[in-house]
């Protein structure tokens, strides 16, 4: 199993910027919610739904997990990525400021915002699959995990360039079929790139923080082969053939089986460790085996099975691993301030189990209030979860703010001798 290696890891400030954006957005998101009301959760085609969307996508999940590879590769996977500050902070430049206009471009039905938005945020995908896919590849032979993060930048990669066709598309400056290629750009970005990515680093995480046993390598190599074939054929057979059942098949079980699996691995854990991250999980992996079910039934439930996917399971994971990442960050930035032969304090006390329960709490009350109120439209209810989401981030950047002052009072008790 992979080792943290704290001297290769990149300065906090890196990753770090990235994941202090997250709250934002998902505040963003509930005062979305709180001016729409229902009509956010009506249709899977509104300009507004569709714009909520790319506030969890590119806002929320976009902004960790770019953060957390620009971390985990070096820390953990002992690929050197070769960015300084300042390029990383040219790449969030670019993802953010892109997410932003295209928000506001699909919200208004701007065709101006939404191409300055899409080109931004082609950029920053195209930027950080150039810095991290090299190192990567250059240590994929006989690695599942080093396999499995360069399929999900390569999938990344084409999620965004069908992004901005789509954008191209919604303006009238090329033809395709806006249907066939947003369920193929949705189907790339959640299984290829973000689920792809859960599996690839779940390999190192999941024992390192919850005590599970190692993923089985052949079980893991036939997943990880099974969607880089099986995600492009069932695509083309939607795009020039019009059969849409294989795309929507290998979304369910692709999402049904990364639970399933999940979940028995946490019920195999060694010891207890990492309780708060493992109720994240759990709450996750749940949300999405509810998905894959519900996409199976009649009837049209695309906004269901949206909302419990990226508004509620895919966070649930990548939040629960960014409380972790944080406090280490904020640990590594101490060893690095005060030097060796003080005792330092541990992640645990930078972030408080206490704290990090209440912050479960709030998101997973914000999250069954999400489902409730699109299986129950109601003015009242949806305002209410929309309310709950924004106090569940905002909650969550308390929790940076307090582990960035603790570790700001620490070292300014201990300065360097």
């Amino acid at each position: 199993m992979a080792r943290l290696s704290i001297e290769r890891g990149p300065d906090v400030a890196e990753p770090g910027i990235y994941l202090r954006s997250v709250p934002a957005w998902g505040a963003l998101a509930g005062l979305m919610l709180l001016a729409e009301g229902p009509a956010l959760l009506a249709s899977r085609w509104s300009p507004a739904t569709v714009a909520l969307v790319h506030v969890f996508t590119l806002g929320v999940l976009g902004n960790a997990l770019f953060g957390s590879v620009l971390q985990f590769l070096p820390a953990a996977a002992g690929v050197r990525v070769p960015i300084g500050g300042r390029w990383a902070k040219g790449l969030h430049a670019a993802l953010n400021l892109g997410a932003a206009c295209l928000v506001a471009g699909l919200w208004w039905s701007s065709p101006g915002l939404s191409a300055a938005g899409a080109a931004g945020v082609g950029l920053a995908f195209a930027g950080w699959v150039v810095a991290t896919l090299p190192g990567v590849l250059a240590k994929v032979h006989g690695s599942l995990l080093h396999a499995g993060i360069a399929l999900s930048l390569l999938a990344a990669l084409a999620t965004a360039a069908m992004g901005v066709l789509l954008v191209a598309a919604l303006a009238g400056a090329i033809e395709l079929s806006i249907l066939r290629w947003t369920d193929l750009h949705a189907a790339t970005g959640v299984v290829g790139w973000m689920l792809v990515l859960l599996v690839a680093v779940s390999r190192v995480v999941m024992p390192m923080f919850q005590g599970t046993p190692e993923v089985p390598g052949r079980m893991q190599g036939a997943w990880l082969l099974w969607v880089a074939i099986g995600l492009p054929v069932a695509g083309f057979a939607w795009i020039l053939a019009g059969r849409r059942e294989a795309l929507g098949a290998l979304t369910a079980v692709a999402m049904l089986s990364l639970a399933l699996g999940g979940l028995w691995l946490q019920r195999r854990a060694r010891r207890v460790s990492g309780a708060t991250l493992g109720l994240f999980w759990r709450i996750g992996l749940v949300s999405l085996a509810l998905a894959a079910v519900v996409a199976w039934l009649p009837g049209e439930r695309a906004v269901l099975v949206g909302v419990l996917v990226l508004a509620v399971g895919l966070p649930m994971l990548v939040l629960g691993m960014l409380l972790e990442i944080g406090a280490f960050l904020g640990w590594i930035s101490l060893h690095r301030r005060c030097g060796r032969g003080l005792q330092l304090p541990g992640v645990q006390t930078l972030l408080p189990p206490a704290r990090r329960l209440v912050l479960l709490r709030l998101f997973a009350l914000a999250s069954l209030a999400l489902v409730l109120s699109t299986l129950w439209p109601d003015p009242v209810g949806t305002r209410f979860a929309g309310a709950l989401v924004v106090v569940a981030y905002g909650a969550l950047a308390l929790a940076q703010r307090g582990v960035a002052s603790a570790v700001h009072d620490f070292a300014a008790a201990h300065p360097p001798r």
